[in-house]
């Protein structure tokens, strides 16, 4: 699968890595603006956010994990949950490097249970690092476009996906924590213009 990409900006860290993140001209293409203030998240609760959707959307989010081993953040979510695209981050995601004293944080985009059309076959998540700091929130740029989803997270990671949802009410956005409580500390949702 081929994405055409948002426009992004690499600039160099002081680990020898590089950071990306969105231009800036793309704030240019905000429209509508829905705002939900910090809230708890409940472990094990899905949340969905009520006057949240959309299938042409930016979301700017920071998330607290505390010690929820799972936060998720759903798009292209069906009203009864059975389509939806799971950008995840996981806390320590390998046991074996939790026993050898490691982290192995991670940050997943899984669009197994994106489309129930039945000519859209599953593909396996797409799964990268994402070591955050002991009290460093999750810090996600999201931009959904039909059948694109991509995410910038904390200003050093970027995967993409495509997701075909057959649903016309595929458009919900949810947020979940798995195994303990976790926190939204706020989370800004814009209608996007046609970014092609």
């Amino acid at each position: 699968d081929m994405i055409m990409s948002v426009a992004s900006r690499l600039t160099p860290q002081r680990d020898s890595g590089l950071g990306i993140e969105p231009v800036a001209a793309l704030e240019s293409l905000r429209s509508a603006h829905a705002h939900v203030d910090a809230m708890a998240l409940p472990a094990n609760t899905e949340i969905v956010l009520k006057g949240v959707a959309g299938n042409a959307l930016e979301l700017e989010l920071v998330i607290e994990p505390r010690g929820a081993r799972e936060v998720c953040l759903k798009v292209l979510r069906s009203a009864d949950g059975e389509e939806h695209t799971d950008i995840r981050f996981w806390r320590r995601a390998d046991i074996r490097e939790v026993v050898w004293g490691r982290r192995k944080d991670s940050l997943c985009i899984d669009t197994t249970r994106s489309s129930l059309r039945p000519d859209v076959f599953a593909r396996p998540p797409e799964v990268g690092p994402l070591a955050l700091g002991e009290d460093e929130p999750v810090r996600l740029r999201v931009f959904v476009d039909r059948s694109v989803v991509e995410v910038f997270a904390n200003g050093r990671q970027f995967m993409a996906l495509r997701a075909y949802p057959m649903r016309k009410d595929s458009v919900g956005v949810s947020l979940l924590a798995v195994g303990q409580d976790a926190v939204l500390h706020h989370l800004d949702a814009w209608q996007m213009a046609g970014i092609w």
